[in-house]
């Protein structure tokens, strides 16, 4: 891909500068069940509580009005709860995440242990399958010539995540039924291949996608008919997670967004190639990444999210036309 200097100008667009939105956390000591305390966030706030890293369980921690034992978060199993390896929404259009090729009979979920996906060459059909398992994958990659890679190298589903992230972009997303025959296409011979889709049996009451864990062993239980389904954290355990039986009542926190500031600015860009089309989304992505870090060695935190604002036409780029 022909590469794009940001050092002079010409050709204009918008770009939309926020900063990430800050949260309020509310403990509410009256004990409810895991239900009635989802209900009252809800109906009072934003949504029970996401913790989505340390830094969140640390402010947690510190409130002025602790927890001094046990508080229901937004945690809470849910077994159908299938979800792409790659997060970044801004690949996915509406209806996107949920597109699914199962086998007949797919996904049966044997034994409680099967939470990656293959696809079958041979018929383009989805499988559930044990991630321990070892079989060739297939890669996205939003910079390369080809969207999709096939990695002939057997491997188990997180390795085979952790080596697309490392040399592509993810483990395959597969969106619709065009790239459904595209992975297919990869491996005429007609095997099997992993693909990005796996199993995450516990979900956040707000439907946050944070993978985000702080379990205390031998946690978490809870995954094999047992009623334990509904998560809380025992600020007596150093804020740690256990599952409890959902109808037992408990302390509880919510949270509130904070609104948040948002600036939109006028970018002059200069292209060295006439071939480089600066509405292309892959080249749209990587630009968005290089102001990112201009605005950070100028000092800006890591908090600063951006993204482009589309005109009415629906393209973010015009052409300036030089005047006499």
């Amino acid at each position: 891909m022909d590469k794009l200097l940001l050092s002079v100008v010409v050709v204009s667009g918008l770009c939309a500068v926020s900063s990430a939105a800050g949260r309020h956390y509310h403990v509410v000591h009256e004990l409810k069940t895991m239900s009635e305390a989802q209900r009252h966030c809800r109906e009072n706030y934003k949504d029970l509580v996401t913790i989505r890293d340390l830094e969140d369980l640390e402010t947690l921690k510190t409130l002025k009005r602790p927890v001094h034992s046990r508080a229901w978060i937004g945690l809470y199993h849910y077994l159908d709860n299938w979800r792409w390896s790659l997060p970044n929404t801004s690949y996915y259009k509406p209806g996107e995440t949920e597109f699914r090729r199962w086998k007949s009979g797919q996904p049966n979920n044997l034994k409680n242990q099967q939470h990656c996906t293959l696809m079958q060459n041979t018929n383009a059909l989805w499988n559930d399958i044990m991630c321990e398992k070892s079989y060739k994958s297939v890669c996205f990659d939003v910079r390369g010539p080809n969207r999709f890679v096939l990695i002939s190298t057997a491997m188990n589903w997180t390795e085979a995540q952790s080596y697309c992230r490392e040399h592509h972009t993810d483990l395959a997303l597969v969106r619709n039924m065009e790239e459904n025959q595209m992975v297919q296409s990869l491996d005429p011979s007609g095997g099997i291949v992993w693909i990005g889709l796996f199993r995450d049996p516990w979900k956040w009451s707000d439907g946050s996608d944070s993978s985000f864990r702080n379990w205390n062993p031998p946690e978490p239980r809870g995954l094999n008919g047992s009623s334990e389904t509904c998560v809380a954290a025992d600020f007596s355990a150093d804020g740690r997670w256990e599952t409890l039986d959902c109808n037992v009542k408990s302390a509880f926190i919510c949270y509130s967004d904070v609104p948040v500031s948002k600036r939109v600015v006028k970018v002059r860009l200069e292209k060295r190639s006439s071939s480089l089309d600066l509405n292309d989304p892959v080249v749209m992505e990587d630009l968005l990444k290089q102001l990112k870090q201009r605005l950070k060695d100028q000092g800006l935190n890591d908090d600063i999210k951006l993204s482009w604002k589309k005109q009415s036409d629906g393209k973010v780029f015009h052409k300036e036309e030089k005047k006499t």
